[in-house]
């Protein structure tokens, strides 16, 4: 006899197999199966029409009475007596390896470039695995940008996911091509790759980002995702999944340090609205499924570094607040998850300021433990602070000087505001192309600080005033 456990294999395969004529209602993405035997969340499906085509799909929802499938090609020519469902008894998953750096693929992982599919070396579940949380290592290790604005005062650590929050029509996507050509941790010897997901992108924004890699040399170390906005809207939802998957395959099989930066994250939550509508959810803020938060983890967590690998994965999402209200759900619950934000300004962008990153709102929570000497520059951490202080006076002498005027200041508050102007203009502002060292960012700081009385200048050490400053 055997055992209970070959048994209940022997029995999934047989279901697995098992396929059934006809749906019960067929509503957008979404085809709804009555009388099914017991079917997995996220199982993956075969939906078969009458002409004999296959597409896929995953389960979203599974009870005793009906399941729910979302297809990702869209249901656009099925019929429900005419289409047949076969449940894989397994999830989606995707065939990964290193050669598909350098690459373009849809959301799916399917090539779109014009070469052949590539040939996996491990077959892993987009969903990801549990990860113990006590396995995970602190992140310390500094990554430079080349962007001063990012280096200097919001640094990005290797593990840490650290969002921007930009807004519809600002320069967001000219920010994440640069950060991906240019991203490295000085002093390592582990390759470093990126994994780039667009998720509801534009044509000719796809193209931008091909481009660019291309034209910079930058494309043999990055793979590309695209969910283009003409896709189904179901397909973004796979998108983030299926690029860290292929993250985690290169951080913790091939050791390597790896960017996720995925854009736009508020497309996606857009289409989790979609489907939650359609499937008859009870909305929560703004219309969004109350499990926003969760699903937005799922995605967030798969980040970071694991005790006995050498390889990491650092998370970089990118997301356009809807009338650039910090407060929507969306950012409102990214901040919860992650470890910091970097804010867009609208105002510094009309003057032309690139990148428009907002000083006091934006922040790394990390930071403090990837700077200063060994790390970056002993200086670094004390000149980021005092650099903060005076950011934050100068907009309090603008806020002044809106109210009574410029000939009413004082010379100490004339001095913040060529201070902050020098700040914005030679600190903050840089050309989309111009990688600078971490040295060259804390020099540009200190060189802005000189605008200012060293009586004003209580963060940084009477060391540091000697050997930067010039007393």
């Amino acid at each position: 006899m055997p055992d209970s456990h070959k048994l209940h294999e022997a029995a999934e395969k047989l279901l697995a197999g098992r396929e059934y004529i006809g749906v019960d209602r067929i509503d957008g993405p979404l085809v709804f199966i009555k009388n099914t035997h017991a079917v997995g969340y996220r199982e993956l499906v075969e939906c078969v029409d009458h002409n004999g085509n296959t597409r896929f799909g995953i389960v979203l929802d599974t009870s005793t009475d009906v399941v729910v499938a979302q297809i990702f090609e869209g249901t656009s020519g099925l019929t429900m007596p005419g289409t047949r469902v076969r449940f894989s008894g397994k999830p989606l998953s995707i065939g990964v390896t290193k050669k598909m750096l350098g690459r373009v693929f849809n959301g799916l992982g399917r090539p779109i470039d014009g070469g052949p599919p590539p040939m996996g070396e491990e077959e892993m579940d987009i969903n990801g695995r549990p990860l113990n949380p006590t396995a995970r290592v602190y992140p310390k290790d500094f990554i430079q940008t080349g962007i001063s604005v990012i280096d200097g005062m919001n640094t990005l650590i290797r593990g840490q996911k650290l969002p921007i929050f930009s807004g519809n029509g600002l320069p967001h996507n000219e920010l994440a091509a640069q950060i991906a050509r240019q991203a490295k941790i000085r002093g390592s010897m582990t390759e470093f790759a990126v994994v780039f997901a667009a998720m509801g992108v534009k044509h000719d924004v796809a193209q931008y980002f091909v481009r660019s890699f291309e034209e910079s040399g930058a494309l043999e170390n990055v793979a590309l995702f695209l969910s283009l906005a003409d896709d189904p809207s179901i397909e973004r939802l796979i998108t983030p999944r299926t690029a860290l998957t292929l993250a985690e395959h290169l951080a913790f099989h091939e050791d390597m340090h790896v960017l996720v930066i995925m854009t736009d994250v508020s497309n996606y939550c857009e289409s989790l609205r979609e489907i939650s509508t359609i499937r008859g959810e009870i909305p929560s803020r703004k219309g969004y499924p109350g499990y926003l938060y969760s699903d937005l983890a799922e995605l967030y967590e798969r980040s970071g570094m694991i005790k006995g690998f050498t390889g990491s994965i650092t998370q970089l999402p990118i997301l356009t607040m809807p009338n650039d209200d910090i407060s929507h759900p969306i950012p409102d619950l990214t901040g919860y998850i992650t470890e910091g934000q970097i804010v867009f300004e609208r105002e510094m962008y009309g003057r032309n300021i690139y990148p428009p990153v907002a000083g006091l709102p934006s922040l790394s929570r990390l930071m403090k433990d990837g700077i200063g000497e060994g790390m970056t520059r002993d200086d670094h951490p004390h000149l980021a602070s005092q650099l903060f202080a005076a950011y934050s006076y100068v907009k309090d002498v603008r806020n002044l000087a809106s109210v009574i005027g410029e000939e009413e200041l004082t010379p100490l508050d004339h001095q913040y505001l060529d201070f902050g102007e020098n700040f914005e203009r030679k600190f903050v502002s840089q050309k989309s192309d111009e990688d600078r060292t971490i040295e060259q960012t804390l020099d540009l700081g200190w060189e802005a600080l000189k605008l200012l009385p060293v009586e004003e200048l209580h963060r940084v050490s009477e060391e540091e005033l000697e050997k930067y400053y010039g007393l």
